[in-house]
């Protein structure tokens, strides 16, 4: 007879199951930058509804649409040592049961955004996801090198839809926001499409490292980190920001542009990996400093290291 102690580990591998299935890593650095844009969005702090409803929705969405990628990817993680232990390459889930999951995910947001936060939102967020889950998982990943730079709008999208929550507007600010996630979106996964370059020519997959070598690649690499130190500066000089995002914003940019240099003139095999990682820690840093300064502004920080 099984016990209460036999049964646990199984509940618990299930419920890890699914929740691997919405790349939990992945959904809280989106849904952080959609936090930020709820909070930018406002003067002093936004409304709760905004801010809890409109998030949680947010949220939901990306995990289903990483859901969605789980299934539309199968057959692609089973070729790849990174993904070939996810749940359904491993037979722990089936694709109907992570479609099942994925749709209770999709309804529970898309209710949740239009009836709680506004329809503009929702409306939003749905194209974001079926952009991500659909146009780039089952078209642009396979016919075209450029797939990130094309995709990168839909993971781009979480501030502007985090801003629209609270103004049930797009605004030039919100947009700015988008602009930087789009920009920092192609050096970020080509650093990774370089280190798992093998296993995307195995498995088909039309990354720039396996169409036009790894090189082109870093080259590319530095030359959207370039223009990402440009795009990042706009906050500043459109004056939606103040000196704490400035300098916060110089310091992690001279340190992505060493990687990248780095990546660029030397072939040492641990780069692209470092890159990759520098890359996230980097868009979090960047949008903290948009936080402190929204709230912080620099007279109170002179205020404060005077004392």
């Amino acid at each position: 007879m099984a016990t209460e102690s036999n049964l646990t580990p199984t509940a618990q591998a299930t419920w890890r199951n699914y929740l691997e299935l919405t790349k939990p890593r992945v959904v809280m650095l989106i849904v952080f930058t959609a936090i930020v844009g709820t909070l930018l969005a406002s003067p002093g702090l936004p409304p709760l509804d905004a801010l809890v409803w409109g998030n949680l929705g947010i949220a939901l969405a990306s995990a289903c649409a990483a859901a969605i990628n789980h299934v539309l990817d199968r057959r692609i993680d089973e070729q790849m040592a990174r993904t070939r232990g996810r749940p359904l390459p491993t037979g722990q889930l089936s694709e109907r049961q992570a479609l099942t999951f994925a749709a209770v995910l999709g309804f529970a947001s898309m209710a949740i955004l239009a009836f709680l936060v506004n329809l503009l939102t929702a409306v939003l967020t749905f194209v974001s996801l079926i952009g991500y889950a659909v146009i780039y998982t089952v078209w642009l990943k396979r016919a075209t090198s450029q797939n990130i730079v094309i995709g990168g709008a839909a993971g781009a999208a979480p501030p502007v839809l985090g801003w629209t929550a609270v103004t049930n507007s797009v605004d030039p600010n919100a947009l700015l926001l988008f602009l930087i996630i789009f920009v920092w979106t192609p050096p970020h996964f080509w650093a990774l499409a370089i280190a798992r370059r093998d296993e995307y020519a195995r498995a088909g997959i039309p990354m720039l490292p396996v169409t036009h070598g790894v090189e082109f690649t870093r080259l590319h690499v530095l030359l959207y980190t370039v223009l990402l130190v440009i795009v990042t500066l706009l906050p500043f000089l459109t004056g939606m920001s103040g000196l704490i995002y400035l300098a916060v914003a110089l310091v992690l940019n001279a340190m992505f542009l060493y990687y990248a240099l780095a990546l660029k003139i030397t072939a040492r095999a641990e780069l692209p990996m470092k890159v990759f990682k520098f890359s996230v820690r980097y868009l979090m840093w960047l949008f903290a400093a948009l936080l402190v300064d929204h709230y912080l502004p620099t007279t109170q920080m002179l205020a404060l290291a005077s004392r």
